[in-house]
């Protein structure tokens, strides 16, 4: 008799719990076309309650100089790929572009939240959305975090939505 009402003010409290987010995303959505940014990839969860034991993200053509932070016990690879035409950048002729950045053999358990971090050069076409498709490694299995929503489509309806960020306006005044 006593256990109805205590199950009842369970769920209650459940209900009225803000959602906590689900996929893995940017913590940052939105930042100035052109500028320096700081990708903070948000990992909050393993799959189906297995350990990530690695991530790896897609970097989005026109994003320069991308470069990973480290993370203790996690190994990094860097993959970048030859640039069609070579570009001028902050002094200097590149020729190739990073590509992907795989963080690997770390262990973070289903229980437990982290970050996976890396700077980059954004491009300078303001109103452009950015999709960085993350693969999430666990002990057991994978969550692709890959799908793009269709043109004029909102990410909410997708099951599996890429990370995305928004470029705004160029900050004026310099960096």
């Amino acid at each position: 008799m006593f256990r109805l009402p205590i199950v009842a003010a369970a769920a209650s409290v459940l209900l009225l719990a803000p959602p906590a987010f689900a996929h893995v995303e940017l913590a940052v959505d939105k930042a100035p076309a052109g500028s320096s940014y700081k990708a903070v990839l948000m990992v909050p969860h393993g799959c189906a309650g297995a350990a990530t034991t690695g991530l790896r993200v897609k970097i989005p053509e026109g994003v320069l100089a991308a470069k990973p932070m480290a993370k203790p016990g996690w190994k990094i690879a860097v993959k970048a790929s030859k640039l069609t035409q070579p570009i001028e950048f902050e002094g200097a002729t590149i020729t190739q572009a990073v590509t992907e950045i795989d963080w690997s053999g770390g262990n973070l358990p289903d229980a437990f939240y982290d970050e996976f971090v890396f700077i980059a050069t954004l491009p300078d076409k303001p109103g452009t959305v950015l999709h960085f498709p993350a693969i999430q490694q666990c002990a057991k299995g994978e969550t692709r975090w890959i799908e793009i929503p269709a043109e004029g489509r909102s990410a909410e309806d997708l099951k599996a939505p890429a990370p995305s960020l928004t470029l705004g306006p160029k900050q004026s005044g310099g960096e």
